[in-house]
């Protein structure tokens, strides 16, 4: 870890003592000896910069999420400890897990498992990896939590709203299926969509269409109900969080222009810290308005193309509350009736 400065530790502390060590070894003052030393660390951004001068770490290796390809090594080395039925198509699952770490494959694997293991099955099929990443994605379902009717009613055409909104704009990220089984800590229902190849690139219009649909669900309430609820509450966070990073950090605001007026200060790998702006009152409420101005116009797309699709979603919602949920099949049919003309 970093050596602090005069005064608040000095050479005799433990951390620094093992550090100035590691730094002499490192060094190599003995050029016969023939030693290769590792390291690894979830902490970069706290290491001493003294460690990654020249010459002492001589490569820096960064390990990050596995893309699809990683994923198929990792899922076939982890379900070599399990009986896989023959219909499984590792490629397939691997395309259905984007953004899980290593770790979060060995867990799927491990679930799936539990879930063939509790129906007594000899073999691990596809639907207990489908089961088992929902469990991971949404968490447990809790169908002993009981929900009124008119409670079913809004949730119901809240999930479709994300879902049409998808279909509609996003029509190469399959919404793979949609339920009104309360999950997890305070999930009362979900819609899973989830893409089937790695990006890395993605552009302004399908940011915009990513907010509209998480702006569905609230979209769909306003529109049959002529009311609103707090079951949008992750939606608006999610949201938010789009439409600020577009206009502080991407450049895409035609108000604002091309600025970058975030600087990320890095808490955990992967994560990001406090942001430091470092801009007056006058710009704090440009942001905030072409913000507003991203999700406006959002949320009036998502009640556009909701309008235009009334029909088929109270159609499938009735559907939906009468089977709590629908799956990949369901979907496309009714996907195959979405109007996108705008």
């Amino acid at each position: 870890r970093v050596r602090g400065p005069s005064g608040i530790s000095g050479g005799h502390d433990e951390r620094e003592q093992t550090l100035n060590q590691l730094l002499t070894e490192l060094d190599g003052f003995d050029p016969a000896e023939g030693v290769i030393i590792l390291a690894a660390t979830n902490r970069p951004e706290i290491l001493d910069p003294a460690l990654l001068r020249a010459g002492r770490f001589d490569r820096q290796v960064l390990v990050d999420r596995p893309d699809k390809k990683g994923r198929i090594h990792i899922l076939n080395v982890h379900i070599k400890k399990v009986l896989i039925d023959d219909s499984v198509d590792v490629e397939q699952v691997a395309a259905l897990t984007t953004g899980f770490s290593g770790a979060d494959l060995a867990n799927l694997v491990n679930e799936a498992a539990l879930l063939a293991t509790r129906k007594n099955a000899d073999k691990v099929t596809l639907d207990d990896f489908v089961n088992a990443i929902e469990r991971i994605i949404a968490g447990l379902e809790k169908k002993n939590r009981l929900i009124n009717d008119n409670e079913r009613r809004v949730v119901a055409h809240h999930e479709l709203g994300h879902a049409i909104v998808a279909m509609a704009l996003n029509p190469q990220d399959p919404v793979q299926k949609i339920s009104i089984i309360p999950r997890g800590i305070g999930a009362l229902g979900y819609t899973i969509q989830r893409p089937t190849e790695d990006r890395y690139l993605i552009s302004k219009t399908e940011l915009k269409n990513r907010i509209s649909v998480l702006l569905g669900g609230r979209a769909a309430e306003h529109l049959f109900f002529e009311d609103i609820t707090t079951g949008a509450a992750d939606d608006l966070a999610k949201a938010t969080d789009i439409a600020k990073a577009m206009v502080t950090k991407y450049g895409m605001s035609d108000t604002i222009g091309m600025l970058s007026l975030q600087q990320q200060e890095s808490m955990y790998l992967g994560q990001n810290g406090n942001s430091a702006t470092g801009f007056g009152p006058a710009m704090e409420q440009a942001v905030t308005e072409s913000v507003q101005g991203f999700i406006a116009e959002a949320f009036a797309n998502a009640e556009r193309i909701l309008e235009q699709n009334r029909t088929l979603l109270e159609k499938s919602a009735r559907l939906l509350i009468k089977y709590e949920t629908l799956v990949e099949r369901d979907l496309q049919k009714i996907k195959e009736q979405v109007r996108t003309s705008l």
